[in-house]
C-alpha cells in the first residue's frame, strides 16, 4: 500500500494541507472558474504557508522535508484546485535551479525569499519554435562587461505573471554547451509580459509569455558557469518537473474518484444508488485501480529521490503513468455521469480539463516513453538523479 511510504509526520502534513485547501482554497474555486483570470491573492496566501520551501534546507529558512513531502503538498492542493497545485509545483521547479546550481551567495540571497513565500521563482526554457527541444533555444544573451544583454521570447512559463524572478535559459554560444542560465528579476527593464491568454483549464494559474528586449542582467545573476544552461534545464525538468506534475495529476485523480463515488451514491436508479449497477461498479473499480497504481508510482519515485538513489526512469514512469491514468479515469467518470458531468456546477468537467494541462510540460507521454525505451535498450545518457544527489542540501528532515 502507498501508506507504507509515509511517516506519521507525512500523514500530519497531509492533514494540515488538506484542511487548508478545503477551508481557504475550495471556496474561491467557483469565482476562479467564472472569471478565468490570474489568482494572485490566493497564490500569495499559499506561498506564505512555507510550502514552496519543502526541499529548501532549514539553514536557508526552508522546511527541508524532501520530495515525498513536497509531493503530498502538491497532491492535496491539486485535489481541491489543480490551478493552485500547479502554482506551487511551478514555484518549486524554480527553486531547483538555485538549489543545485546557485553559488552560496545566491542561495543565501534567494532561498530564504522562496522559502517564506515572499518571492516566487519560475523557470523559463520553452520557446515557440523549440518546444521540448532544449537545444533548440534561440533566445540570445551576449556579454557586455559585467552584464549579459538578453533578447528573445519564452512561452508556457508557469507563474509567468506572478513570478518575482525568472530562471531563463538563453543561448550564449553555438552547440550543446552554448546555453547559459540567468536569474532575471521581474522588474528588470527590457522584460515585458505578453497579455495573458485564456486556457482550457487551470483557471487562476499564470501560464504565459515573457519577452526580452535588450534586457540587461548582471553577471552575478548567472547560475553556474557559461554553458551550464542545458544542465540547469534538464535537471530541473527531470528531478522536479516530472515529479511535481505527477503530484498535480495524482491530486486530480483522487478528486475524480471522490466525485464519482459521491455521485454514484447520491444518484438513484430504479430506487437504488447508481453504483448498484454492475457496469457502473466496474468503472469505479477501474478508477480505483488506476489511482492506486498511480500513487504507488509517484510515492516510490519520490522516496528514491529522497534517499539519493538513481531513479530517472522511475520519475519518467511516474509522470506518464499518473497523467495517462488520470485522463483515462476522467473519461470513465464522464461515462458514468453522462450529461450530468458536462454541467459546470459539478466539478468533473473541470477535473478533466485540468488533467490535459499536465500532459505536455516536462515532456509529453511520447517523450517519457522514448526515454524509458532508451533506458531499457541501454542507450540512456546517464542519471540526473545520481549526478545531483550529492548536491542535494541534506537528507529530508522530519516533516513538522
Amino acid at each position: 500500500m502507498a501508506d507504507w511510504y509515509l511517516t506519521p509526520h507525512h500523514k500530519q502534513l497531509r492533514r494540515t494541507v488538506r484542511a487548508f485547501a478545503e477551508t481557504e482554497v475550495a471556496p474561491r474555486v467557483p469565482e476562479m472558474e467564472r472569471n478565468g483570470g490570474i489568482e494572485r491573492e490566493l497564490a500569495s496566501l499559499i506561498a506564505a504557508q512555507g510550502w514552496i520551501g519543502a526541499t529548501i534546507d532549514t539553514r536557508y529558512g526552508g522546511m527541508g522535508v524532501g520530495h515525498l513531502a513536497k509531493t503530498i503538498i502538491i497532491e492535496e492542493l491539486s485535489r481541491v484546485c489543480a490551478a493552485m497545485g500547479a502554482m506551487v509545483q511551478a514555484s518549486q521547479l524554480g527553486v531547483a535551479k538555485v538549489l543545485h546550481f546557485g553559488s552560496e551567495q545566491q542561495k543565501q540571497l534567494w532561498l530564504p525569499r522562496f522559502a517564506d513565500g515572499s518571492w516566487l521563482p519560475t523557470i523559463a526554457v520553452t520557446e515557440p519554435d523549440s518546444g521540448s527541444h532544449v537545444l533548440g533555444v534561440e533566445t540570445r544573451a551576449h556579454r557586455e562587461g559585467d552584464s549579459y544583454v538578453l533578447s528573445g521570447r519564452k512561452i508556457f512559463v508557469g507563474n509567468s505573471h506572478i513570478g518575482h524572478v525568472h530562471g531563463v535559459v538563453a543561448r550564449t554560444a553555438p552547440g550543446s554547451k552554448g546555453l547559459t542560465a540567468l536569474l532575471v528579476e521581474a522588474d528588470r527593464p527590457g522584460l515585458f509580459l505578453a497579455p495573458h491568454k485564456s486556457t482550457l483549464g487551470l483557471h487562476g494559474f499564470s501560464f504565459g509569455e515573457l519577452i526580452f528586449d535588450n534586457c540587461r542582467i548582471p553577471v552575478g545573476n548567472r547560475l553556474g558557469e557559461e554553458g551550464d544552461g542545458r544542465d540547469v534545464a534538464y535537471s530541473s525538468s527531470v528531478l522536479y518537473g516530472r515529479l511535481n506534475l505527477t503530484a498535480v495529476a495524482l491530486g486530480i485523480h483522487q478528486a475524480i474518484l471522490d466525485e464519482v463515488t459521491r455521485f454514484t451514491t447520491e444518484r438513484q436508479r430504479y430506487g437504488k444508488p447508481l453504483h448498484d449497477l454492475a457496469n457502473v461498479k466496474i468503472k469505479v473499480g477501474q478508477i480505483t485501480s488506476r489511482l492506486m497504481t498511480s500513487r504507488l508510482a509517484a510515492y516510490h519515485a519520490a522516496q528514491l529521490l529522497d534517499v539519493g538513489a538513481s531513479c530517472d526512469a522511475e520519475l519518467m514512469n511516474a509522470k506518464v503513468t499518473n497523467v495517462e491514468m488520470a485522463i483515462d479515469s476522467g473519461r470513465a467518470a464522464m461515462e458514468i455521469e453522462a450529461a450530468a458531468g458536462l454541467l459546470t456546477d459539478r466539478p468533473l468537467e473541470r477535473f478533466l480539463r485540468d488533467a490535459f494541462h499536465i500532459f505536455a510540460p516536462a515532456g509529453t507521454s511520447d517523450i517519457q516513453h522514448l526515454r524509458l525505451a532508451e533506458v531499457a535498450l541501454g542507450l540512456g545518457k546517464g542519471q540526473w538523479s545520481q549526478r545531483l544527489a550529492a548536491a542535494s542540501p541534506v537528507p529530508p528532515a522530519p516533516v513538522p
